[in-house]
């Protein structure tokens, strides 16, 4: 019995190491595949993924043979067994059901051939589409399956491992239902079926409003056949003069925004932070102004043009002067008001020169197209670009992507801030923000929580600025006297978990009054405060929510700076 024993020892202990050794090269080679694929050399993704696949059948091979299957079964003393056993079902789910068939479909999707002339390859992209469905259904229930592994016990490098393989699990799913839904929407949004044009909202956050900044200029973007052609670029004074007929977005909507007329005054139009709001507004007005009914609506801002820029290279301008991925946002957000202090059309004309500028950057021949997608994707995922459709069917599915940049009118624990300008400057340019929602525990029906709101001007100097951009147009008669050149006028707005109730708000430890309202089920407190240069407002909000289900979300509001907000929030169940 004991030289039976010693036997099994020896040989769980050889399938063991026969298991580490080729989970680990899979998992290099799935990085290589992974790599490949991104730089489109199908080839060799391709060739990876037949060796990865090839080392997790080999390692799944070790972790079910007889011996390790009976001590498997063994109560805890096999808790380690079992995990190796599952994870080497999921390695080899990954190798066999994701990359190789992703590999496969990359060599029809690569970067360099979607993408040549300007021009998407919408009707490719809409062949391999069921394929990619099916790839990130896979994808899908092989991270649930990583989240089901069980805990290995008293084999920590096998915890670690499990920890490993459900972060890259839950990242490629991300990525691959994205990808899938991409498929899905891409070759209907650019025209694989006939014209489509979209509404582009060119938007200055040097002026904060709920989508990102004022809209300081416009064009309509035509896509047929995934071939883009901007034909129509404009300034926003083209809306300042027209008489639009208001529409309604619903009671809340026009109960907290309406005396501002935000459907008919294109300044006020995207104050809250439910781009759906400004599009349909955008539509409307353009539609009056027009008589074109267009498709959808875009948003973007500078930071995503300096995104691109870095993608496609500089453009020159026609006095010869080079506007590059390192200084467009200063150009566009703060050295054309010092340029042109007082002649607003001038102004305007050269930001509309610049656009325009890029836009054919983007149309022409790229040497790179993958490193336009990252751009691209960069600008996406820190919310820079803001995409809206007519198409009901459309809309549902940009409703699953970052695109969509709905206020979500779900029960989950959420805490959005958003930020308007009220001092009727460009001041913006010089705010930093700091965030964090901090809640107790999941006892209880409700819980206390807290969201801290940090608002910086970096600006040292006003005195050299002019009225435009440090002015105090929009401060209220009297204020204006008392607070400096420069100062920024601010309108906090929360928008709270549903059903929350606010216990007070503390604006640099003095409590205050706020506004309360309703979006979209969220319940809203607005505070306003005045934070002269150099200065910082700290707004605490203190509140007792109901302790939801679900993983804590805190949108950011694409302004200048960037922000990763301090979440402090437990994931509750139930």
């Amino acid at each position: 019995m004991l030289v039976a024993v010693i036997v099994v020892g020896v040989w769980l202990g050889f399938r063991a190491q026969m298991a580490k050794t080729n989970l680990e090269q899979a998992r290099t080679s799935a990085q290589q595949t992974k790599d490949a694929l991104l730089q489109g050399n199908t080839a060799d993704a391709a060739r990876f993924a037949g060796e990865a696949q090839s080392h997790a059948q080999a390692a799944r091979d070790a972790t079910h043979s007889l011996p390790w299957n009976i001590v498997s079964v063994v109560p805890w003393l096999g808790s380690p067994f079992k995990t190796g056993q599952q994870i080497s079902d999921v390695v080899l789910g990954l190798t066999a059901e994701v990359l190789k068939p992703a590999a496969e479909v990359g060599t029809a999707i690569a970067p360099n051939q979607m993408l040549a002339d300007g021009r998407l390859d919408v009707q490719a992209l809409r062949k391999e589409e069921p394929a990619l469905g099916t790839i990130a259904a896979a994808a899908a229930r092989l991270d649930a399956d990583a989240k089901a592994i069980s805990d290995p016990h008293y084999v920590s490098a096998l915890g670690e491992a499990r920890s490993k393989l459900q972060a890259q699990t839950s990242d490629l799913m991300k990525l691959l239902s994205g990808t899938a839904i991409a498929a899905q929407l891409a070759p209907s949004m650019m025209g694989a079926d006939g014209p489509r044009s979209y509404f582009m909202a060119f938007q200055t956050n040097a002026e904060a409003r709920g989508t990102g900044g004022l809209v300081g200029g416009f064009g309509i973007l035509r896509l047929d056949n995934g071939k883009p052609n901007v034909d129509t670029l404009g300034q926003n004074t083209e809306f300042f003069d027209e008489s639009f007929k208001p529409i309604s977005l619903g009671q809340d909507f026009d109960q907290q925004y309406g005396f501002t007329k935000p459907t008919t005054d294109i300044k006020n139009s995207n104050q809250s932070a439910h781009f759906p709001y400004a599009a349909q507004i955008w539509k409307s007005m353009w539609a009056q102004q027009s008589g074109m009914d267009v498709d959808g609506v875009i948003a973007i801002d500078p930071v995503a043009l300096s995104y691109i820029l870095g993608a496609t290279g500089p453009v020159v301008m026609r006095d010869g002067e080079t506007v590059t991925e390192g200084n467009v946002v200063k150009l566009t957000e703060s050295t054309v008001y010092d340029r042109f202090p007082t002649d607003q059309s001038a102004r305007k004309q050269y930001l509309q020169d610049v656009a325009s500028e890029v836009v054919k950057k983007i149309s022409g021949p790229l040497k790179s197209p993958r490193t336009l997608f990252d751009a691209l994707g960069r600008a996406v995922s820190e919310r820079r670009i803001a995409v809206w459709s007519s198409s009901p069917t459309d809309q549902k599915l940009l409703e699953e992507t970052p695109l969509a940049h709905e206020v979500p009118d779900d029960p989950a624990p959420y805490a959005g801030v958003v930020i308007n300008n009220l001092g009727g400057n460009k001041m913006d340019y010089y705010l930093e923000r700091q965030i964090e929602y901090v809640a107790d525990g999941c006892d209880g029906n409700t819980r206390l929580s807290t969201v801290t709101v940090r608002l910086t001007n970096t600006l040292a100097d006003a005195t050299q600025l002019s009225d435009y951009v440090a002015g105090r147009m929009g401060f209220f008669t009297g204020l204006a006297d008392n607070i400096p050149k420069g100062a920024m006028l601010t309108s906090v707005r929360l928008l709270a978990t549903e059903g929350a109730q606010l216990i007070s708000v503390l604006a640099n430890d003095t409590r205050i009054r706020v506004f309360g309202a309703t979006e979209r089920g969220h319940p809203s407190f607005e505070a306003q405060v005045a934070i002269p240069p150099g200065k910082t407002a700290v707004l605490t909000f203190r509140l007792s929510e109901p302790t939801a289900s679900g993983e804590a979300r805190v949108p950011v509001q694409p302004l200048i700076d960037n922000v990763t907000p301090k979440v402090s929030v437990p994931t509750c169940t139930g």
